[in-house]
């Protein structure tokens, strides 16, 4: 697995981790301490403001998971991954692509989302 497949599955595993100890702990592992979310519906910066934004989300759509769509690529500190969203065993609501600057120690510093085909509530 590349290592921009790594961290692409890490960042979408956060999004999807139901317990928030366990997800404050993902963040504080992948994410720099300063760093910043922000597509169309949402923004976050820092740990605590990057937990609030997933929680959120999670709240917004509960029982659907994120789901890498497509191979994560990348080169230098940047990154590019797609993904979807969908109800566990269901059809996707929503398509984005998400591109990452990564610090010099390999942790998320930016993330600028785009959602590719919005969900029915956003």
């Amino acid at each position: 697995m590349s290592r921009h497949h790594d961290i692409a599955q890490r960042y979408l595993a956060i999004w999807n981790e139901g317990d928030a100890a366990r997800r404050r702990a993902g963040i504080a592992e992948l994410w720099a301490s300063d760093a910043r979310y922000a597509d169309p519906l949402m923004a976050g910066e820092g740990h605590d403001g990057i937990e609030a934004m997933i929680a959120a989300a999670r709240t917004q759509f509960p029982g659907h998971r994120f789901s890498l769509a497509g191979t994560p690529d990348g080169h230098g500190g940047n990154l590019r991954f797609s993904w979807s969203l969908a109800p566990e065993g269901g059809a996707p609501i929503a398509h984005g692509t998400d591109f990452a600057t990564l610090d010099a120690e390999g942790r998320l510093a930016r993330v600028t989302g785009f959602l590719d085909q919005p969900s029915p509530a956003g």
